[in-house]
């Protein structure tokens, strides 16, 4: 019996060197950056305290799933160890976990299914108190492999955890209606039902019955309990998603396995698509290991090249993202490769027009400054070195890119090498639509979740309590 974290190595054992009974028990004492790390992981909402201890003293704590996370660690590390694939579960839970509880957990293999699936009993407990306790379904390693954990790249946990925040200020409001266009594969349709599990939404599943179904079985999830909406094939699915948006009976869309060409092609025509007055844009919320707050990178999805009218639309866009996320005045720093403006380089003559634009009244909700270059927009040591006076410089919340490329190259740039988590929107259609990627993480489907659902709501309310538009250009 030993901590999971006191171990250098981990070698596995395969599905042929493993007998029904065999079993690994571990003991493990909770940190602070065990709760707070276990939540990014699994996706969980809150990392918190009760409300009746004073700030500076209180514990995080965190539901279920941390100790959920514990289970897999001893699965894919111990038993069956590195190469094991977990393919169903079913797991009750019961109590939270807090920063200084002795965790005991253990799994124990109860049955064998050749050539290469395990049934493991899977439990946590603290004290005599059982925490987790149910059975996981791994298909085993089918070779012999050690891993060096000390190989792998150190983690980095946000302090500043603009998520977090984004979940905790959902839960004030009920699940919105989505639709979710083709969700024909695993990673779309549990990413719905996850979505759906923490409350932020209320999917109506649109696609092919069949398919939809077959995903489901395969892995082990319930979906009788949400509304299935069956079309012949993908594109029939666009469509049908945005007729629901358009008579109102859902509030967002989904994008699920399809290309998201074939979902914007749906979006986009005036008669029959989601489009209003405003362009269509695409904004990423990011949350940012060293930047002391969320940071909203706009366009690096949809507009490949878009015009100085397009930019226009684009900054209002985000700012009025960035009011519903709890910034009431935005700091916007309109990107290019220097911070004077020159004729010769286009992105500072447009940087130049906006911001002359917020001066009367064409933008509005925001501080917009520009052209500034990366460095002079997010760090105020590099803004004073250059003898910026800015409001904006060095403490941007929205970075507006000068096309699709550069926002595209900034956005992976964080994410890759800064460690950056994001979320996608997109902005200036009836309905917010996220536009999912087989390479999100459980959290980024979630936040990409939380920032809908509090999109919708104002979208809801905005229309109920109408308000004068920007002027236009």
């Amino acid at each position: 019996m030993n901590d999971l974290t006191a171990v250098t190595s981990f070698s596995n054992r395969t599905f042929d060197q493993i007998e029904v009974g065999a079993s690994v028990s571990v003991v493990h004492s909770v940190t602070r950056d065990d709760v707070e790390l276990l939540t990014l992981v699994s996706g969980d909402a809150l990392v918190q305290a009760a409300d009746t201890q004073p700030s500076e003293s209180r514990e995080p704590v965190c539901e279920g799933v941390s100790a959920e996370a514990l289970i897999h660690g001893i699965l894919k590390r111990r038993l069956p160890g590195p190469g094991t694939v977990i393919v169903a579960h079913h797991l009750d839970y019961a109590g939270r976990v807090s920063m200084g509880d002795q965790l005991h957990a253990m799994v124990t293999v109860v049955a064998k299914a050749p050539p290469d699936r395990l049934e493991l009993s899977c439990s946590v407990k603290r004290g005599d108190t059982l925490l987790l306790d149910g059975r996981v379904t791994v298909i085993a390693p089918s070779h012999n492999l050690t891993v060096d954990q000390r190989e792998h790249p150190t983690v980095i946990l946000r302090r500043n955890d603009v998520f977090g925040r984004l979940f905790a200020d959902c839960e004030k409001q009920p699940p919105v209606p989505c639709a979710v266009v083709h969700p024909c594969d695993a990673d779309s349709l549990a990413g719905a039902l996850e979505a759906a599990r923490h409350g932020l939404i209320e999917p109506v599943l649109v696609g092919p019955r069949a398919k939809i179904a077959a995903v489901a079985q395969a892995g082990g999830w319930d979906i009788s309990p949400y509304r299935l909406e069956d079309t012949e094939h993908s594109h029939a699915a666009a469509e049908r998603a945005v007729a629901l948006a358009r008579s109102g009976e859902v509030q967002a869309l989904m994008k699920g396995s399809l290309h998201t060409d074939e979902l914007m092609g749906a979006v986009v025509p005036s008669a029959t698509g989601l489009r209003t007055g405003r362009r269509i844009s695409h904004v990423f919320v990011m949350d940012v290991p060293t930047y002391p707050r969320m940071l909203l990178v706009t366009d690096a999805a949809v507009n490949i090249a878009p015009t100085i009218v397009d930019k226009v639309d684009i900054v209002q866009n985000a700012i009025d993202l960035a009011h519903v996320l709890g910034v009431p005045e935005p700091r916007v720093a309109i990107l290019a490769a220097v911070e004077t403006v020159n004729p010769e380089m286009p992105a500072t003559i447009d940087a130049a027009m906006l911001c002359k634009m917020a001066d009367r009244g064409q933008i509005t909700g925001g501080l917009v400054d520009g052209p500034l270059a990366f460095d002079n927009a997010v760090s105020l040591e590099a803004a004073r070195t250059k003898h910026i006076q800015s409001p904006v410089a060095g403490q941007a919340d929205i970075l507006v890119v000068p096309n699709l490329e550069a926002g595209n190259m900034v956005a992976k740039q964080l994410q890759y090498l800064a460690g950056a988590d994001s979320a996608g929107i997109v902005l200036g259609t009836r309905v917010p639509i996220v536009l999912t990627s087989r390479a999100d993480s459980v959290r980024t489907r979630l936040a990409s979740a939380a920032v809908l659902k509090l999109l919708a709501h104002s979208q809801t309310h905005t229309q109920t309590h109408p308000q004068t538009p920007h002027v236009k250009p």
